[in-house]
């Protein structure tokens, strides 16, 4: 079954510890992507999805610009972030282990999601909807995404795990 994400329903977001105390919480404002989810057969289901890097958001548009640079994603030269998945696993229940190539700064990798998905059911419009949840964390520096200041009280202003959140609503195009 074919499902277009709905990016007025869904959001990926991002959290990064900030100066060795505190977590920093992001999103990308532009997602978008297809879904195919048998839920008889949940090895054969797929997703692909991507986000507009230039469309970061951390509440603070002078570190938005940062991260737009350069230094961390380099909107200009690798505009899209882009997940493919590659195999899809039932872990029990409503649980699975979503491995995919998450393209980012220009570098591919295989990566592990944690999902769960929520179903499927009636919107009230007539149409369909699924949803499900996937959570990882990935390295920056595996992506090429290095900057960093040392703190003078010791370690460094930007943690180098990143925990990502993707929470989708998917509407069925057949």
């Amino acid at each position: 079954m074919a499902w277009e994400i709905d990016p007025v329903h869904s959001d990926a977001h991002f959290s990064v510890r900030h100066a060795m105390v505190s977590n920093v919480r992001g999103q990308f404002k532009v997602l978008s992507g297809k879904l195919e989810i048998d839920e008889q057969q949940p090895e054969n289901s797929s997703v692909e999805a991507q986000v507009e890097t230039s469309s970061v958001d951390t509440r603070n548009e002078q570190r938005d610009g940062h991260l737009r640079s350069a230094d961390f994603f380099d909107a200009e030269k690798y505009p899209v972030i882009s997940f493919k998945s590659t195999k899809v696993e039932s872990k029990g229940g409503e649980n699975y282990r979503v491995l995919g190539l998450l393209s980012l700064h220009g570098i591919e990798k295989e990566v592990e999601f944690n999902a769960e998905y929520a179903g499927q059911g009636k919107d009230p419009w007539g149409g369909t909807r699924a949803g499900l949840t996937a959570v990882t964390t990935i390295n920056r520096k595996d992506f090429g995404l290095t900057y960093n200041t040392a703190l003078e009280t010791g370690g460094v202003l930007v943690s180098d795990a990143v925990k990502v959140e993707i929470n989708l609503s998917a509407v069925y195009k057949g």
